[in-house]
C-alpha cells in the first residue's frame, strides 16, 4: 500500500474509532446533560481504549485478511468468513483494552471477566458495524482504482500502437523508391503483425512467447529497411515464455534499441533480448552495443518514461525496470511476477 493511501487509511479508522466511541458513550452508556464532565472524560477515555484496540487490530488484519476471502472464498460465504473474523478481533481487541485497563490499575484483576462480559456485546456490535461499511467502502474503492487503472492503461496503449505503425509506415515509404519488392514484403508483415496485435485482448496482460513474436515481426520489418546494420538474437530461458506482461512493452524497448543504437550508425548494432524466470520473479532483459547514454537524462521521446508507467498500472510494486546506460552499451532490465497476475 502506497504511503499516502496508508496515511488516508489510518486517518479514516482514528476519525471513524473517535466517532464510534463518543456514540458508544451518548447512546449506550450511563451519561446525561447531568453527568459531570469528569465522569464524560472518564467514560469517553475508557471507550477510547476499547475503540482503539479493536480499530487497530481491524485495520491491520482485514486489508490482509479481506483479499484472501474474496479470492478463494465464494458468495455469500465470504461475508460470513469477514463477520467471523471480525467478531474474533473484537473479541481479542476487548481483551487488550482490559488488559490494558488493569495494568494501570483503573480496573481490579478480579474483575476483568465480569468486565469482558459486560463489554462484548457492545464490541462486536460496534466492530460489525464499522467493520462492515470499512470493509465495503475499501472494496468500492479498490474496484474504482482498478478501474481507473484500467483506462489509463488503455490510454498508455493506445499511444504506443499508432506510435509503431507509424514509424514501420515510414519505413516502408523509404524503401518504394529504391527496393519496391522489399516494401511489398515489409508491408505484407507488418499486416501480420497488426493482425496478430488486433486479435490479441486491447488491455491487460499477455504471454511473454506472444510478445516475442510481435518483437520478432518488428525486428524482421526493421531488417529489411536496415539490412546488415540490424543484428540480434531472442533468448527464452525455460518457462519464461509463460510469464504475462503489458503488450508491447518488451517491443517498446526493443524500438528504443532500433532508433538510438542502430539507425543513425553506419556500423549499426545488436540487440539481445533475454528472458528468465526464477522462482516468483522473472527478469527481462534488453541490451544492445550502441553507443548508450546516460541513464539519469533520458532522451525526450526515449518511451522508457512510457513502460515505468505501464509496468506500474500492471504490477504496482511488484515489477520495476533498472537501466544501465553506459558509452558502448545500454541495458534494460524488466522484473515482473513470475505468475504474472495482475495487481
Amino acid at each position: 500500500m502506497p504511503q499516502s493511501r496508508t496515511w488516508r487509511y489510518w486517518a479514516r479508522i482514528a476519525v471513524g474509532t473517535v466517532i464510534g466511541s463518543a456514540l458508544v458513550v451518548v447512546l449506550i452508556g450511563d451519561v446525561t446533560l447531568r453527568t459531570p464532565p469528569r465522569r464524560i472524560l472518564e467514560a469517553m477515555a475508557v471507550s477510547l481504549v476499547f475503540g482503539l484496540s479493536i480499530a487497530s487490530l481491524m485495520g491491520f488484519a482485514m486489508p490482509r485478511v479481506a483479499p484472501l476471502l474474496w479470492r478463494k472464498v465464494p458468495s455469500p460465504l465470504k461475508w460470513i468468513a469477514a463477520i467471523v473474523t471480525m467478531i474474533v478481533l473484537a473479541s481479542a481487541g476487548s481483551v487488550a483494552a482490559i488488559l490494558f485497563l488493569t495494568a494501570i490499575g483503573y480496573v481490579p484483576f478480579s474483575r476483568f471477566g465480569a468486565m469482558f462480559a459486560g463489554s462484548i456485546r457492545i464490541s462486536i456490535i460496534v466492530t460489525l458495524t464499522i467493520g462492515l461499511f470499512i470493509t465495503m467502502y475499501e472494496q468500492m474503492h479498490a474496484a474504482a482504482e482498478r478501474n481507473a487503472a484500467e483506462a489509463q492503461l488503455a490510454s498508455l496503449e493506445s499511444r504506443v500502437h499508432p506510435h509503431f505503425l507509424f514509424n514501420t509506415l515510414n519505413s516502408i515509404a523509404a524503401l518504394i523508391p529504391d527496393n519496391p519488392q522489399g516494401a511489398e514484403r515489409m508491408t505484407t508483415q507488418l499486416a501480420s503483425l497488426m493482425r496478430s496485435s488486433l486479435d490479441r485482448q486491447t488491455t491487460g496482460l499477455v504471454p511473454l512467447a506472444d510478445e516475442l513474436r510481435i518483437v520478432r515481426d518488428y525486428l524482421e520489418i526493421e531488417r529489411v529497411r536496415l539490412g546488415g546494420r540490424l543484428r540480434y538474437d531472442i533468448r527464452v530461458d525455460g518457462t519464461a515464455g509463460a510469464v504475462r506482461v503489458p503488450s508491447l512493452i518488451v517491443q517498446t524497448l526493443v524500438e528504443n534499441s532500433v532508433k538510438y543504437a542502430v539507425s543513425p550508425r553506419r556500423e549499426g548494432a545488436t540487440v539481445v533480448v533475454h528472458a528468465s524466470a526464477n522462482g516468483a520473479i522473472a527478469r527481462i532483459r534488453v541490451e544492445d552495443d550502441g553507443p548508450g547514454f546516460d541513464a539519469s537524462r533520458p532522451t525526450p521521446g526515449h518511451g522508457l518514461a512510457l513502460v515505468r508507467e505501464r509496468l506500474g498500472l500492471a504490477f504496482a510494486d511488484r515489477g520495476s525496470m533498472h537501466v544501465d546506460g553506459t558509452p558502448g552499451a545500454t541495458v534494460v532490465e524488466l522484473t515482473v511476477p513470475a505468475s504474472g497476475a495482475e495487481s
